[in-house]
């Protein structure tokens, strides 16, 4: 088909007058499909307003320790511009590569999650909250790494064993060996929230794959085992569950620091009424709300914004979803399907669990909301992502003629 003057080809070969046209110049590219130019438009949605909120949200917090109202969202900015490279880079990127890659990103990230927690590192590791958990300063995050290490490496893995993945020994225990590893490497930081991820990452991944059921019921009662004894072992994990079952983020009376911190995420939701209070106009960043830039970054949404702002927001997650798993079922191979899917469910359900926690459904997690709390690491990881889904999401195509070499001309059919 000629458009444009450029003849346009994706799977038959090149006819003779198109191969005499390519001595003109020819060039491959890929094509996205409708799924994919909506995830873009939806990511940039999400980034946009991510950036406004997190100034409302960061504002005060940054004056109060002496830097400029727009500290934080500097910072996040450059997060934006690495993301954005790192997205533009692999959407046009075959995802293919990420097949080879899978066990040297894999070791990579164990190797840094041994240096977070290795004894003697604490100069460059330091401390949040009484966790190390991020290397020079907080620009590197390994367990963000760890993530996006699970969601290429079980795949590949998944799709290498074939039918032997229902075999327990030569097809579960890798699994269990490899992202068991990562978890107790979480679990040391600690990070429990984290190291829960990896295990559900690697279920959600199997069960797509085809492992058998009764393994999952084997694996589930070991891992139900472990989180007792986290649970008994974790003083602050048995507190915010005990908050959370004592009902504390719902009472005004005087309560524990953890079941504080909920409540006053409840407050702002319950302060936005149906409109919100206006942007800028909210009070739970002025100190009531620990860590509403991060953390509870979604309370100041539903308090400036509303219910409309929450479910706007909600939607715009579903929507995120929704198009991530058209792609993978579309997807080029079983591969991209299985990573289509990881990836998908990694940005969706981690919004679910952290808007579940504003609102008061959940338990604190500690878990940040995709492209709109605070957190450069996890911000470029989550667009480097979706720049991949993006790549399985489009098609290879080769383009013919005079100007198929011209960045001016995009012909289209």
């Amino acid at each position: 088909m000629t458009v444009m003057g450029a003849d346009f080809s994706s799977d038959m070969a090149p006819s003779p007058s198109a191969r005499g046209a390519s001595l003109a110049g020819t060039r491959e590219r890929w094509r996205m499909s409708i799924e994919a130019r909506a995830l873009v438009l939806v990511t940039a949605v999400l980034v946009t307003f991510g950036l406004a909120v997190l100034y409302s949200a960061s504002a005060l917090v940054a004056g109060n320790s002496g830097s400029p109202g727009y500290h934080f969202v500097v910072r996040q900015g450059l997060g934006v511009l690495v993301g954005a490279v790192a997205f533009a880079v692999l959407a046009k990127l075959d995802a293919e590569i990420w097949r080879r890659l899978a066990w040297p990103i894999m070791i990579i990230s164990i190797l840094l999650m041994i240096l977070v927690v290795l004894p003697g590192t604490e100069a460059i590791t330091g401390k949040f909250n009484g966790s190390r958990r991020a290397l020079f300063g907080g620009s590197i995050q390994p367990s963000e790494i760890a993530k996006f290490a699970i969601l290429v490496w079980t795949p590949m893995l998944l799709v290498k064993k074939g039918a032997r993945v229902k075999d327990v020994r030569k097809g579960l225990l890798p699994f269990a060996v490899v992202i068991g590893s990562l978890c107790v490497l979480a679990i040391l930081e600690p990070d429990y929230s984290v190291a829960m991820m990896f295990c559900l990452l690697m279920a959600v991944l199997l069960f797509v794959g085809g492992a058998r059921i009764a393994h999952f019921v084997f694996f589930g009662a070991v891992g139900a085992l472990l989180l007792g004894v986290i649970i008994s072992d974790s003083r602050y994990v048995r507190e915010r569950l005990r908050s959370f079952s004592a009902g504390e983020q719902a009472s005004a009376n005087r309560k524990s620091p953890t079941g504080d911190q909920q409540y006053q995420s409840l407050v702002a939701v319950g302060s936005g009424g149906v409109l919100g209070v206006g942007f800028g106009q909210g009070n739970q960043q002025r100190g009531w709300l620990p860590l509403a830039y991060n953390d509870f970054i979604g309370s100041i949404v539903g308090e400036e914004f509303g219910f409309l702002g929450l479910a706007g927001i909600t939607i715009l997650f579903a929507l995120y979803g929704w198009l991530g798993f058209r792609i993978a079922r579309e997807a080029r191979s079983p591969f991209l399907t299985l990573v289509a899917v990881g990836l998908t469910f990694t940005t969706v359900f981690t919004a679910c669990i952290h808007l579940g926690v504003v609102i008061g459904m959940l338990p604190n997690t500690g878990l940040t909301l995709p492209f709109v709390s605070y957190g450069r690491s996890n911000l470029v990881i989550t667009l480097a992502m979706t720049g991949i889904l993006v790549n399985i999401g489009s098609a290879r195509e080769r383009v013919y003629g005079v100007s198929a070499t011209d960045p001016l001309v995009s012909p289209s059919l």
